[in-house]
């Protein structure tokens, strides 16, 4: 009997005690601590810690219209992971482990839906109709000219007031033995943003484990139309400062002059000799300060009879992280971040706090005949790709 007494006594002190342990804990050390616990999680799957060649999703939230949005997660054998969301079919984050084997986010981005669906500088999202710039928002075809928005006056920008950066994209994923990637696709209709034809376009992002980020472009139209269509992801090898330090290389001889509103003049001049040259290494700050606003220009990649083609290396020196692009686009947009100011529009991000390697078809090609074709006709199919590789040394 005394024995059950003294166990009753001690089972007591035990609930005692838990009782008041619980106690001590409010419901918003509660909250933090459940927080932590899912930031944790999320990077752990977002840096590819898990090391094996997978794809997840989650949800990403919802649009202010009520469309859920899913982001995929793409990682690899080698603790490389890319993340991308079928609102614009934006790369939101790309891990990718250092010389030391810490792994940082290497591209610029929002942190939510809401931010994304704002105007802002078009991080890592796909653009279209027609990528880069139009003059004065027009052009002219089979005899009808065509007003399209002048979104950055007097010009037309990225598709129009709502481009394909601004659209809610079908998606689905998909594994396979070397290769795991998501399927985007938008059906563009007939007069949305002042293009003619409906377009359908599908972009695909794929992750194998030779850190290689494919994107395949393959698009039809029923009525002919310009189209130009790249992805614009922001990057810093570094994960953070200024790119002025990374060193470049662009397979590039000529590169296009343009007026003081960033149209092209149309000569394609030879880089030789001028602070555009980039065929040996340069560190992006090294003449930057002797072109007039920093580097927007397009350069003119060099032919090759091997397809996807050699386009550009960077490489940053503390990190050892290394990037290199090759594509079957005639053409390269350099842009180093120039409009960063460090505001909420900016993502927070300062002045050269990224750059873009943008491979498409030159700007304003639909008003210069000289330029490659970009109008894309019934019965035809647009199709291009552009390979992103990253190593480390």
């Amino acid at each position: 009997m005394n024995h059950w007494k003294l166990l009753s006594g001690l089972l007591g002190i035990i609930i005692l005690i838990s009782g008041c342990s619980k106690e001590k804990t409010s419901p918003a050390e509660t909250s933090q601590a459940a927080s932590e616990s899912a930031t944790s999680k999320d990077a752990e799957m977002n840096t590819g810690n898990e090391f094996q060649l997978a794809i997840q999703s989650e949800p990403y939230g919802t649009t202010t219209d009520g469309q859920e949005i899913t982001q995929y997660l793409l990682s690899n054998e080698k603790g490389m992971s890319v993340n991308i969301i079928n609102y614009g079919a934006i790369v939101t984050a790309l891990y990718l482990p250092d010389r030391t084997g810490k792994s940082e986010n290497i591209t610029l981005g929002f942190n939510s839906l809401a931010e994304y669906e704002k105007k802002g500088p078009y991080f890592g999202a796909i653009c279209g109709r027609y990528a880069n710039r139009i003059a004065e928002g027009k052009f002219s075809l089979d005899g009808k000219e065509y007003q399209l928005a002048q979104n950055i006056p007097p010009s037309h920008l990225h598709g129009g007031e709502k481009g394909f950066d601004k659209k809610v994209w079908a998606a689905e994923s998909f594994s396979e033995k070397n290769e795991v990637g998501v399927r985007l696709s938008y059906v563009s209709p007939d007069g949305e943003e002042g293009y003619p034809g409906k377009l359908t376009l599908r972009v695909v992002y794929s992750l194998n484990n030779d850190n290689e980020l494919k994107i395949d472009y393959t698009a039809t139209s029923d009525q002919a139309t310009p189209i130009n269509v790249t992805n614009h992801c922001y990057w810093n090898l570094a994960g953070t400062g200024n790119i002025l330090d990374h060193e470049l290389v662009l397979n590039c001889d000529r590169y296009l002059p343009v007026s003081d509103i960033a149209i092209p003049t149309g000569e394609l001049a030879a880089v030789k000799e001028t602070p555009m040259d980039f065929t040996s290494a340069h560190k992006i700050g090294e003449r930057i300060a002797q072109v007039e606003g920093g580097y927007d220009h397009c350069w003119v990649i060099n032919s090759a009879e091997n397809q996807p083609a050699f386009c550009a290396r960077v490489k940053d020196p503390q990190s050892g992280r290394i990037m290199e692009i090759s594509t079957t686009e005639p053409g390269v947009q350099f842009y180093t971040g120039n409009f960063l100011d460090g505001t909420e529009a900016s993502g927070g991000y300062d002045k050269h706090g990224g750059f873009c390697l943008e491979t498409q078809h030159f700007p304003n090609s639909p008003n210069q005949p000289e330029f490659p074709n970009t109008i894309l006709k019934p019965g035809k199919v647009y199709q291009q790709t552009t390979i992103h590789k990253f190593s480390v040394e």
